[in-house]
């Protein structure tokens, strides 16, 4: 019963985990593509 417990526990962190690390990644990307935008809006405005 603590085995099975256990393995539960350590499914759930693991999955929330990578959803975890999935969000920050998009996060960063959107984060990526404004400064990409900012430095080409600046770019033409020059």
């Amino acid at each position: 019963m603590k085995t099975i417990l256990a393995l539960l526990l350590t499914s759930t962190f693991v999955l929330t985990g990578c959803n975890t690390v999935a969000g920050a990644g998009k996060d960063l990307e959107r984060g990526g593509e404004k400064v990409q935008d900012t430095a080409r809006d600046t770019q033409e405005k020059m």
